[in-house]
């Protein structure tokens, strides 16, 4: 087990940095700048600025997307009592990122980051660290080696515990549907009965306009990132006893009543399935 890091490490940010590509946009700073947040290049502002021009759903999108992740994150600790997370494709930190949500509530949970991008990875390391009780970590590894990501989480994890593992806006990035279901089956193999799947992505089948403006922006020669039907996100969950409402449009999913009025649906699907 590592130690948690209860500081800041702002020595980590400088080096990662050089290798960060500033003259492409990217999906995890533009979607930053879609959450408010300000790590991000403007490039990135450019090109999160003409998507929302051809479709301003995007924020409201992107803003769903991490209030799900708050509320099944919540579910999980209060009601699951899960104590460990493993949250593959992190990306950049925002308000209420997974350890904190946890921690909020359980202290002494204990979670692993991982990303392979420099620039999420610095910020990562100087920006989140943990509560006292707890442990957070942070893993450079690729979502197509399992293998090395489970090997890496066990440094902090106890992996014969159960373990909730978080896919949040990530597998849309696997080209490869059939690739997509295997990296995750992969990654489920190496947590016990009573661990959790928690997914959310972008869908087909919603939104027209959505469909078309991620097409559209597929075309640009920007990282791919794939819309999916809804029967295949859930097709993620296959083997595992899904959670109450199943896989729905995030905002249907448990909303909460401060929320105000109906919550109606759109193009991002998710939620949480029991490994039996």
């Amino acid at each position: 087990m590592t130690d948690h890091a209860t500081t800041p490490d702002p020595a980590a940010a400088p080096a990662a940095k050089e290798k960060v590509d500033t003259s492409v946009p990217a999906s995890a700073r533009i979607w930053n700048y879609w959450l408010g947040g300000k790590d991000n290049y403007p490039v990135d502002e450019a090109a999160g600025d003409a998507y929302a021009g051809a479709f301003p759903g995007i924020v409201t999108i992107a803003r769903s997307s991490r209030a799900y992740l708050r509320r099944s994150i919540r579910h999980l600790v209060e009601v699951e009592g899960v104590r460990q997370f493993l949250d593959v494709g992190t990306g950049l930190p925002t308000a209420d990122n997974t350890h904190q949500v946890a921690q909020r509530s359980a202290p002494e949970a204990r979670i692993v980051y991982v990303d392979n991008d420099p620039m999420v990875l610095a910020h990562a390391r100087a920006l989140l660290y943990s509560s006292p009780e707890g442990a957070t970590a942070y893993v450079d590894a690729s979502l197509y080696d399992p293998e090395r990501i489970l090997e890496a989480a066990a440094e902090t994890l106890d992996l014969s515990r159960p373990t909730a593992l978080i896919l949040s806006g990530i597998l849309g990035h696997v080209a490869d549907y059939d690739e997509a279901r295997d990296i995750v089956r992969r990654l489920l193999a190496g947590l016990p009965s009573g661990s959790y799947l928690n997914i959310n992505e972008g869908s087909r089948g919603t939104d027209p306009d959505y469909e078309r403006a991620q097409d559209a922006y597929n075309e640009t020669g920007a990282v791919p990132y794939f819309l999916r039907p809804i029967d295949q996100i859930t097709g993620y969950f296959d083997g595992l006893d899904l959670i109450d409402p199943g896989i729905v449009s995030v905002p249907l999913w448990r909303p909460e009543a401060t929320q105000g009025g109906e919550p109606k649906a759109i193009g991002q699907h998710g939620g949480l399935g029991r490994k039996p």
